[in-house]
């Protein structure tokens, strides 16, 4: 199931439904909320406006988190994850502009597989860390490089407004154990790997997280990127594919 959050020409305030062959149904009351329950209220496709698919109170993104990555840097496994905070102000959905800030001379992209939390999450075991998922998400961790070198630590170079796309959906059927994800600049391929490379697997991640901090509903956890990552500029166009979920597009201005 394909879970959208959405706006209508004439309904300016966001909706939640269900999008499937190009339709959106409508959904009783908000997915955090309570069961998905569709309605008899559709809407094609060109009729209405995709919204980042959830509205976190935090991003928690990972650090070198894939085997072929940590390669290309010829770094180490880490033991633990390391883990970072991105603002909800950073997030935007799909279409939506990155803007590359006058602070910056070098932003990259990062395609990351997002986990969407659907219930409270506190000192989560791995084994139950399934129960506490809504669903996956495409993400690209956009990122100033030159700040990120400059700074050491994350907070500036990963937290500017619009550096966090998330979208097009929350799919509730999907498997991350073994998914492609790819990233794509101007129609060529950058980034490919599988989720088969993580050190650190979702329900690892989750409980880790949640030993030190709650996660709530509508949280996202992104879990890191494989090897490729390079610049943007001004003009570009970026897409982060998933297998099994869609397609995450963006513009650079």
């Amino acid at each position: 199931m394909k879970l959208v959050r959405f706006m209508t020409k004439e309904k300016k305030s966001p909706r939640y439904g269900i999008w499937r062959d190009g339709y959106v149904r409508v959904i009783v009351a908000d997915p955090f909320e309570g069961m998905i329950v569709g309605t008899s209220e559709t809407y094609q496709a060109d009729e209405v406006i995709l919204l980042a698919p959830c509205t976190p109170s935090k991003i928690v993104a990972v650090g070198l988190n894939y085997k072929d990555h940590a390669e290309e840097l010829k770094m180490p496994l880490p033991d633990e994850p390391l883990i970072f905070l991105k603002p909800p102000s950073s997030v935007i959905g799909q279409g939506d502009e990155i803007v590359r800030p006058g602070q910056s001379n070098r932003v990259d992209y990062e395609a990351e597989l997002g986990v969407v939390i659907g219930r409270k999450a506190r000192n989560v075991p791995p084994q139950m860390a399934k129960g506490y998922i809504l669903g996956y998400t495409c993400i690209n961790d956009v990122t100033a490089r030159d700040l990120q070198m400059k700074d050491v630590q994350f907070t500036r170079a990963k937290g500017f407004d619009t550096f966090c796309p998330i979208g097009p959906w929350i799919e509730t059927e999907f498997d991350p154990s073994d998914a492609l994800v790819e990233c794509r600049l101007n129609g060529e391929l950058k980034q490919s790997s599988r989720t088969s490379q993580f050190i650190h697997d979702v329900p690892e991640l989750i409980s880790f997280i949640s030993h030190i901090m709650t996660l709530e509903p509508g949280d996202v956890v992104s879990t890191g990127t494989p090897k490729g990552i390079g610049p943007m500029d001004p003009g570009d166009e970026v897409i982060v594919s998933i297998e099994g979920i869609g397609e995450l597009r963006n513009k650079v201005i």
